[in-house]
């Protein structure tokens, strides 16, 4: 299929992208066991919030003349052992309920997702400290806690929800963190890095939005168990006897069970109600979150006019000719090694050296495992765990890239050294936007508004040939095909406009008539902004193509470097010749490999 072409074919879109531009909440009231849960919860939200206005007495006033009485048009649900409105006790008692199993949710969120982002995230000393400090909180007998606290402390309602809501937080905790570890190493989540995003709105934007759903479920459950559990030590009688709690009323009802049975059913239906009602709300929220993705608004498609068109051939800087030839990258005697269990360095490249001058496209190329995705990894700074520089020089436009670190460094790699990964799909995260997450490089790394990294991102996407930018622009990664990912990617890298771009391997996962198309894209851009390209890949015929020079690497070291005529014409390296004579010509055939005169002397 062509990169022209969707992955939907003909079928028609509109009713997807109606569909899709409804809120949240006209999903979910869609949903017959949406529609009872939020209303459900709606209600009960609103009788907490305004439940003075609603009462018709004083829940306090004591009616010796109704002790005990039966619901009628006076009090429509009885009156309790000391004459007091039951009705209006219980709505008086959503407010406390709520409130007080609200924020042992939240305790228990804030503890829990906080530090489980953290140690899922970072690792290292965070993964320690976190699990550590879980797993002794999960040794403490939570109710035995709670009633030494009321002991001590006494019996105030919020101080025992607030201390329940800590003792609920690795629940949490676990969540998040197995969530977090599953997802921190995904390919979008490194694109971003290279974006210059910082650690902090990586997590909050890419991460956490993976977490949501979860969390939601998790919220649902503990708010439901946080009803429970306060209502039990209420009706226990551990609890502030001045508070009006359904659980307090359980109790009341309880002790003139023999009497009027009807003062116990009613809280323990309201308890009943409100937990399943929170649970299916839970529930409903979290699928259609799955099913839709993240919430993006959208604005008014406009078609680009003929001034915007124009505005974007002057947006992307072309370099000054007299800069041209200028060094830009300086790697010397490179070497990268990975920590064993031994304490000893696994050395995978050795003494690696290479130059790129500005404009210049150079192809690094080897066999899988020669160390060059390794070597630009550590340009970038992105090393996988484990990894080090042991030695050697890297330098970049005189910036020492082996004394800088954190934000330092993210801003340089969003604003001066862009990527082109080689799995397009992979690298485009599927909760958000096509035009979401090439607006949010513009706005963080280039500080642009909102309005002008929209008109910016249109402009790339016109410029790196997408036939229709707005549309593209509002789809989704799985609405495109994998040759218009790996366009937009070229977009993104060049958005910011970048001194060099390191493309790794980026027309590895594309059909071969995909690949020419985005080969014939990166040398045209190339010789119109005059970006530097280092060129990661294992095939002769890309360097071909595209590239002024090419370095070789074999087993994580330099086997030769030089023009790319040079190495075509007299390849000195017998690896070399290997790789030459592995390139297709045009019948599909395999050239005759070189043969080294050497060679045939059995050297």
């Amino acid at each position: 299929m062509s990169d022209q072409n969707t992955i939907t074919g003909n079928a028609p879109v509109a009713p997807r992208l109606a569909l899709r531009d409804r809120s949240l909440i006209l999903k979910v009231l869609t949903n017959p066991l949406g529609v009872f849960s939020a209303v459900t919860v709606t209600l009960f939200a609103f009788i907490a919030i305004f439940a003075d206005s609603l009462v018709r007495y004083d829940p306090g006033r004591i009616d010796y003349l109704a002790l005990n009485a039966p619901p009628s048009a006076e009090h429509w649900l009885g009156a309790d052992g000391l004459g007091r409105d039951i009705f209006d006790r219980l709505l008086i008692g959503t407010r406390f309920t709520l409130s007080g199993a609200l924020l042992a949710v939240l305790m228990a969120a804030i503890i829990g997702c906080t530090s489980g982002l953290l140690s899922g995230y970072f690792g290292g000393i965070w993964d320690t400290i976190g699990t550590w400090f879980t797993s002794v909180i999960q040794a403490l007998p939570g109710l035995v806690v709670l009633l030494a606290a009321a002991a001590i402390l006494g019996t105030n309602l919020y101080l025992a929800m607030f201390i329940f809501g800590f003792l609920l937080s690795p629940s949490f905790y676990r969540l998040t963190y197995v969530i977090v570890r599953g997802v921190r190493n995904e390919l979008y989540v490194d694109a971003a890095r290279v974006a210059g995003l910082s650690d902090l709105r990586i997590m909050l934007r890419h991460i956490l939005g993976v977490v949501r759903a979860p969390i939601i479920i998790q919220a649902g459950i503990i708010t439901s168990i946080a009803i429970a559990i306060q209502s039990g030590l209420q009706f226990l009688g551990f609890g502030d006897v001045e508070s009006i709690t359904w659980g307090s009323m359980l109790s009341e009802g309880f002790k003139v069970l023999t009497v009027e049975p009807l003062q116990l059913l009613w809280p323990s239906l309201l308890i009943a109600w409100v937990m399943i009602a929170l649970i299916v709300f839970a529930n409903t929220l979290r699928d259609e979150l799955e099913r839709v993705g993240a919430r993006v608004r959208r604005a008014t498609r406009k078609s680009m006019t003929d001034h915007v068109k124009a505005e974007a051939e002057d947006a992307i800087v072309h370099p000054e000719p007299d800069r041209q030839g200028e060094l830009l990258l300086d790697v010397d005697q490179l070497e990268i090694g990975y920590l064993q269990a031994t304490g000893k360095y696994n050395v995978v490249v050795h003494n690696t050296t290479l130059t790129i001058n500005k404009g210049e496209v150079v192809g690094l190329v080897g066999e899988s495992g020669s160390g060059k995705t390794q070597t630009a990894l550590a340009i970038l700074g992105l090393l996988p765990a484990g990894g080090t520089i042991l030695d050697g020089r890297l330098v970049f436009d005189g910036i020492d890239l082996r004394n800088i670190r954190g934000k330092d460094y993210d801003k340089l790699r969003g604003a001066r050294i862009s990527y082109i990964p080689q799995e397009p799909m992979s690298n485009l995260d599927p909760n958000y936007t096509v035009g979401s997450q090439l607006i949010e490089r513009l706005r963080v790394v280039m500080g642009m508004s909102k309005s002008d990294a929209k008109t910016r991102a249109l402009q790339l996407l016109d410029k790196v040939g997408m036939p229709n930018p707005e549309k593209t622009f509002s789809s989704y990664p799985h609405e495109i095909s994998g040759g218009q990912a790996q366009r937009v990617l070229i977009a993104a890298a060049l958005s910011c406009e970048p001194d060099l771009i390191i493309a790794d391997e980026p027309t590895t996962a594309l059909d071969v008539t995909i690949q020419a198309e985005i080969l014939e894209l990166l040398r045209d851009l190339q010789k119109e902004t005059g970006v530097a390209i280092l060129l990661v890949t294992h095939n002769f015929g890309v360097v071909a193509d595209l590239c002024d020079r090419v370095v070789v690497m074999q087993y994580g070291r330099v086997v030769e470097s030089g023009a790319i005529l040079d190495i075509f014409d007299n390849p000195q390296h017998p690896y070399t010749r290997e790789l030459l004579g592995a390139i297709l010509d045009e019948n599909g055939a395999a050239r005759g490999a070189y043969v080294a005169p050497t060679a045939k002397a059995g050297k």
